[in-house]
């Protein structure tokens, strides 16, 4: 029962990521995708730092920060004219 809370987590992480980024969401499989390497590198990056999350908004901010900061790494990436 665990995984359909981390799938809901991971579209909601993508989506607030989405949104507060560029200001739209992207689609409902984006947004999970999004969510879910956002999980991880979230982790990665809060480990890192020496906090561990327990709760479910603990795992959504997380993941929503994860994905904000993979927005930002992909955008040093974007094509010029």
């Amino acid at each position: 029962m665990n995984f359909i809370w981390y799938i809901l987590i991971g579209i909601l992480a993508g989506y607030l990521a989405g949104k507060i980024t560029r200001g739209g969401g992207f689609g409902l499989f984006t947004n999970l995708l999004l969510g879910i390497v956002g999980g991880v590198l979230g982790g990665w990056v809060f480990s890192l730092l020496g906090f561990q999350t327990t709760s479910i908004i603990g795992n959504l901010t997380t993941s929503t920060v994860g994905a904000i900061l993979l927005l930002w790494i992909a955008s040093f990436f974007k094509r010029g004219n």
